[in-house]
């Protein structure tokens, strides 16, 4: 055999290789099975959850919420829904225009929803809070297990001997086990796949001999981070309306909010405890003891209750359903030592999001587990709560949240007449019904903006005909409407400019002086061509003034051939002020789809610049996957896995799969979806690094 000839052999084993390894069969059970979660963790950090997407219970060490008080360091025990809001009183008339303060637009003023403080203005400073806090997402119900041990003592979670935790991700259960003083306590906990509730089963010698209860709290909801408060029991009314055949209904008011709990459960009675406080006492002679709770709004037929055994097929269904739906990518073949942990965080966060970000309205950033900012969503952060669902070929939970901003368009339409623009003008920081938030930067943010036609566009993708776009076509035209007329003429420049008054997603910057970022340039003009193409596929005319901006509006400011962090940033590389919190320009490619006005090479040698001076530290969990995304664009495979695997503290994926943060900001899902939105990105552009190490298989997936 020639030399050229083996080599040319080797060449095509090689190459056949490299192709199997990416496109082979994937065994998806035993790619998630490999990543079922085992822990004997008591950290504050440790908690697991178990949900539907809408509607999440999270648990301690117990498999249940028996120590609610150790966790509240970390993450705290939430059993939270999207429709579990409280809606407080408003005595004194609070409404949006009383935060209100004008800013200067060119040669006019516009108010703005701003966060008064109490040395600027009493009044507006109520009423800005009042209305942060209003509506506020609540705590449902505190389920635990109360257990006490020989000498008739109450057991402390130091009392738990060996204890063992286990999520089986495949089948979406949840095994707990310990034992008080020699005596075993296994507790599995199920979510329910079509009503809002949580199933377990406990087996224990404890319920025979009298020393085990289950206890249901219903706390005061509040607004901060715990959602719950176990204080001002007068604030608030709960009540045993019915109790017949291991069936029982409970019904919990705070001011006009009322919702209920329908219990189902083995033979056992339920007692009042302490204020707002339910005990189910096991019948005796039994060493295992089945509980079903559903939670709803309306009072719910307590025959409709599902036992344990049937939960549990159906759960089990329906997550075997969606693993083996959609996206799978599988890291087992690579070399490299950081690909074993991607893969952990890829799966875990799939999970995450199925539980916590799969519902009928935008995510809050901590999802269904606890509150962040009053539980209210943060539309900017829709894109990555969403992207990655339609990029892994599950649509679905996208398309369910999208009516949402149907309901809230008349006040987006306010919002933009309000301040003299056209169309719609999405809020940033909103609850249920859409009002916007005061706040000394979120009003001012725009970025949010293009996010509905970003998102629809996606959906368009998934299924590109006529219904799709008579869904969303009015939305996509007016959130289209005010970007057009929100981008203001400079009749000097002879061009389109944003601002002031705006603070780009990179919020460091002063709402009054800000002018021109180059990721809302890049994605006004993206979305506003997309808009006209949405225009043509409806078998309409391009719109005139959409595109006299989309010709007209500002290029990219540069100096010293790298992109400015803004217009006015004219020091961007040298003043530390503006080196930390997010690095947009990495967001104008990748996030993006490539444009005539970005340049590539003038973007590598910008984020090239950023490598040795950026604050690393300030940046969020988001940011990785966005700098990921870009390299892959900009064809820098190594930068990529870099970014996704540098070591900082907000890149830090917990033994649970959450994105830390912070110590007030445990978990943050924008960081999960930013993940699987970069890693499906990175399949699709062939963006892994070619030096042998990155074997990555992968099935099923879109690129942006």
């Amino acid at each position: 055999m020639s030399k050229h000839l083996a080599l040319l052999i080797s060449a095509i084993l090689f190459c056949t290789l490299f192709l199997t390894a990416q496109t082979g069969k994937i065994d998806r059970k035993k790619l998630v099975l490999r990543h079922t979660i085992r822990h004997a963790e008591t950290t504050p950090f440790s908690p697991l959850s178990v949900g539907n997407g809408r509607f999440a219970f999270t648990a301690d060490i117990t498999g249940l919420q028996s120590f609610p008080e150790h966790y509240e360091p970390g993450i705290p025990l939430g059993t939270q829904s999207d429709w579990g809001w409280h809606y407080p009183l408003n005595p004194r008339g609070f409404k949006v225009s009383d935060s209100y303060k004008p800013y200067q637009v060119g040669d006019r003023q516009v108010n703005y929803a701003y966060r008064y403080t109490a040395n600027m203005d009493t009044f507006k400073a109520k009423a800005s809070d009042w209305l942060r806090e209003s509506p506020h997402r609540i705590h449902l119900g505190m389920i635990g297990l109360e257990m006490v041990k020989k000498d008739g003592s109450t057991v402390s979670i130091t009392d738990l001997q060996n204890p063992q935790q286990e999520l089986n991700l495949w089948t979406g259960q949840m095994s707990s086990t310990f034992a008080i003083e020699g005596q075993s306590v296994k507790v599995e906990t199920l979510g329910n796949p079509d009503l809002d509730g949580v199933s377990v089963r406990i087996s224990s010698s404890l319920l025979r001999e009298g020393r085990l209860k289950i206890k249901i709290r219903l706390p005061l909801g509040v607004p901060q981070r715990l959602s719950y408060s176990f204080a001002q029991n007068q604030s608030h009314q709960s009540a045993l309306l019915t109790q017949k055949n291991h069936r029982a209904l409970l019904s919990h008011q705070q001011d006009n909010d009322r919702y209920y709990l329908g219990i189902r459960h083995s033979e056992g009675q339920i007692q009042a405890g302490d204020a707002h406080t339910w005990l189910i006492i096991p019948g005796s002679n039994k060493e295992r003891f089945e509980l079903s709770v559903v939670f709803n709004q309306k009072e719910f037929p307590l025959n409709r209750i599902p036992n344990y055994d049937s939960i549990q097929t159906a759960n089990a269904k329906s997550w075997s359903r969606f693993w083996k739906s959609g996206g799978a990518v599988d890291f087992s073949q690579c070399t490299d030592p950081r690909a074993k942990e991607l893969e952990r965080r890829v799966v875990l966060s799939q999970y995450l999001t199925r539980i916590n970000c799969a519902g009928t309205l935008p995510p809050q950033e901590t999802g269904l587990t606890y509150n962040s900012w009053n539980g209210k969503f943060h539309m900017e952060m829709h894109w990555w709560h969403g992207v990655h669902f339609p990029m892994w070929q599950r649509a679905e939970y996208l398309r369910a949240q999208m009516p949402y901003y149907a309901n809230i368009v008349e006040k987006a339409k306010a919002t933009a007449q309000m301040q003299g623009y056209a169309g719609v003008r999405w809020p940033k920081m909103t609850g249920p019904k859409g009002d916007e938030s005061p706040s000394s930067i979120g009003p001012f943010l725009i970025w949010q903006q293009p996010h509905y036609i970003y998102l629809v566009e996606l959906l368009y993708r998934d299924k590109p005909n006529k219904n799709t776009l008579k869904k969303y076509q009015d939305l996509v035209f007016a959130t289209a409407e005010f970007m057009a007329s929100y981008a203001r003429w400079d009749e000097k420049r002879q061009q389109y400019i944003l601002g002031p008054a705006l603070i780009p997603a990179q919020e460091n910057f002063r709402p009054e002086t800000t002018i021109n970022p180059p990721f809302e340039l890049t994605y006004w003009r993206w979305a506003l061509r997309t808009a006209q193409e949405w225009r043509k596929r409806a078998g309409l005319n391009p719109e005139p003034k959409w595109q006299k901006v989309i010709d007209n509006l500002a290029p990219l400011a540069t100096r010293d051939g790298l992109y400015l962090f803004s217009e006015n940033a004219v020091d961007s590389y040298v003043d530390s002020s503006f080196l930390h919190d997010h690095p947009m320009i990495a967001g104008t490619l990748g996030m993006l789809p490539p444009s005539p006005e970005v340049d590539p090479a003038v973007l590598e040698k910008s984020l090239n610049a950023l490598w040795d001076i950026w604050d690393w530290q300030s940046t969020w969990g988001w940011d990785y996957p966005m700098l990921a995304m870009s390299a892959a664009y900009l064809k820098k495979p190594d930068w990529a896995v870099s970014y996704l695997s540098m070591k900082t503290v907000k890149n830090t994926y917990l033994t649970n799969g959450h994105n830390y943060q912070r110590f007030d900001l445990s978990i943050y899902l924008p960081g999960n979806g930013g993940l699987l939105a970069a890693v499906a990105l990175l399949c699709t552009k062939d963006g892994w690094p070619k030096d042998g190490q990155w074997a990555v298989r992968w099935e099923k997936l879109k690129s942006l």
